[in-house]
């Protein structure tokens, strides 16, 4: 039986919860990034950047079968950290799945808070464009 979206966010909070302060925290997040599959060079295109990020972040998002999949890359290392963690959680899972996903493991792990503001709406544009993917796929 396949993770919900819920059981992976419960499983990424346990995980920060391991760290008692945020250097520990940040250096888990970098971490997370580092082990985020290479994204296909031909995938690295200006349609491909999202709007809002401070940092280069490209995201592909491809339809196969029922589930969406997601790639992603960024220059900068707790910026792929984030987007590893959102393609985690929703990766994997059907477009109504993750259009009806309220991701709630942001706040949990404390990142809202420690996150400076453009990197808060970084984060919220990242998440945007994987739910525009959704709902073109779900519109297909």
């Amino acid at each position: 039986m396949a993770q919900t979206i819920v059981d992976i966010q419960e499983e990424l909070i346990a995980e920060f919860d391991l760290f008692e302060d945020w250097a520990d925290k940040y250096e888990y997040l970098i971490d997370l990034g580092k082990k985020l599959p290479a994204m296909g060079e031909e995938w690295k295109t200006e349609e491909n950047v999202i709007k809002g990020c401070q940092s280069r972040v490209w995201l592909h998002g491809e339809k196969n079968g029922e589930v969406v999949n997601f790639q992603a890359d960024s220059e900068a290392v707790i910026v792929k950290g984030l987007i590893s963690m959102l393609i985690r959680v929703l990766s994997g899972h059907s477009a109504a799945e993750i259009l009806a996903a309220d991701l709630y493991f942001i706040d949990k792990i404390g990142m809202s808070q420690h996150l400076a503001q453009t990197r808060s709406n970084g984060l919220l544009a990242m998440v945007k464009q994987m739910k525009n993917y959704a709902l073109a796929f779900s519109a297909q």
